[in-house]
This record gives C-alpha cells, structure tokens and sequence, in this order.
C-alpha cells in the first residue's frame, strides 16, 4: 500500500481478500525476531550473557520451507548472538542485525532475488514492522502485536509470537502451494 499524497498510510482491508491466493505467489519469508520468533522477552545476566526462548514448531516450519524451496530472511532492528545461532540451526542466510530502518535490508533482498512486493511474506509484532508490513504482499501480524501494527496485516495469528505464530505462517504457505500433503507424505514414508 502507497502512502497517500499527505504522507500517510493507509491500513489494509481484511474483508475481501484470499489469504491463500496471496500466500501461494510467496516465494520469500521475512521475519522479525524479537516478539515473533521469540515471546519478545530478552533475559540478560550479569556476565552480558543474553538468552530468547524460541518455538521448536517454528523452526521445523521454516526447514520445511527451506526444503520446498521458499527462502527465508531475519531483519531485526537488534543485534544478538543468539539470533546468529538460531539462524545458522535453521539454514537461514540471510540475517539482517540491527536494522533500525528496515526498509533498507528489504530492498537489498528485494534486488537479490529479483522478486516483487507481491512475492514476500513477513511477520512483524511492533511499529517498526509497519514500514514493511505496508509493502509486502502478505504481512502479517502475531496475536499479540500493537494493536497499530496488526492495522497493517492482512493476517494475524492465533498464536503469539514466539509460541507457535510463524508456524501458522510456514503451514498456510505450503498448504496454499499445494506442497503440504507431499511434505506428510515423506514423513509417513520414514
């Protein structure tokens, strides 16, 4: 959604949309971390030690992403170790740190991959998420995002952010690729 000519933005209407077309062009998912892979909370101990609890769910839905060949990227406005590690375990590449504004590390992916806004899916839980979310093709919010930034998603999750949200995400992405009965086909297989 462009701003209109005052600067604004306008928020999307949830009422007339396919959540499942849009998700089946998705060839991209981005991801915020803290308040979405993550429950937002950031515990720090006297040795500058920080620790995130992340969703087992989560992550087997992002693999299974990687092994339908959707990608998938991190842009979150801190900047962790954790993060690094949880990426490298889930075989993401793309991990933008530090990005207070995220529109950048987006265009940067954007022109990597050669997709158009229609093509990317992203999950966001706070303001800063809003730049973004007011782009892509299908943004979505986690159930306990600020009430201003689930304004701007035309999906928002059952689950809160780090308790099983982007699961739901990676789930209604395959599902709407048709992709999901061959990913439980390879499991019964096992």
């Amino acid at each position: 959604m462009k701003g209109q000519a005052s600067g604004a933005v306008k928020t999307r209407d949830r009422s007339r949309i396919n959540i499942r077309a849009i998700a089946k062009e998705i060839r991209l998912l981005i991801l915020d971390v803290d308040g979405v892979l993550s429950d937002g909370s950031i515990i720090l101990d006297n040795e500058a030690n920080e620790y995130k609890a992340f969703h087992v769910r989560d992550g087997h839905g992002i693999k299974m992403l990687h092994k339908a060949g959707i990608n998938v990227a991190i842009i979150t406005g801190r900047h962790s170790k954790v993060v690094e590690r949880r990426a490298g375990e889930l075989g993401i590449t793309e991990v933008f740190q530090k990005c207070l504004n995220k529109r950048t590390a987006y265009e940067q992916l954007m022109k990597r991959y050669s997709l158009r806004d229609s093509e990317v899916a992203y999950v966001g839980d706070d303001i800063i998420d809003i730049p973004i979310l007011s782009v892509v093709g299908l943004p979505v919010a986690v159930a306990d995002a600020t009430e201003e930034t689930r304004k701007y998603a035309l999906m928002v999750t059952k689950n809160r952010g780090g308790r099983g949200a982007v699961r739901e995400v990676t789930d209604l992405i395959l599902k709407s690729k048709g992709l999901w009965q061959k990913m439980m086909d390879e499991y019964l297989k096992a």
